[in-house]
């Protein structure tokens, strides 16, 4: 019965992430990071052409759900992919 409930734990995790990327925002942010490692918002939302506000909600989804991680540099924020099951999935899509 542990076994079960381990590998269950296990597909919860996965099925976690695979929402967190299901949304388009949130799958180019991981995407683009994953090109363009060390990114920071200013860079992000002038990629995206989206609001600084929806960008900050998607990238602190992304971090809640340990896909990123932020590192400050000075007054900014760089982000990087962490999360080896979000990478596969991202190769595996493009």
């Amino acid at each position: 019965m542990e076994n079960i409930t381990r590998e269950f734990e296990d597909v919860k995790n996965k099925a976690d992430i695979i929402k967190g990327l299901s949304h388009p925002i949130r799958l180019c942010i991981v995407k683009g990071l994953m090109s363009d490692e060390g990114c920071n918002v200013s860079k992000m939302q002038d990629s995206l052409d989206i609001p600084q506000s929806t960008l900050s909600q998607h990238l602190a989804k992304l971090r809640n759900l340990g896909i990123l991680e932020g590192q400050r540099n000075g007054v900014e924020v760089n982000y990087y992919v962490v999360n080896e099951d979000a990478k596969k999935i991202i190769e595996a899509l493009f």
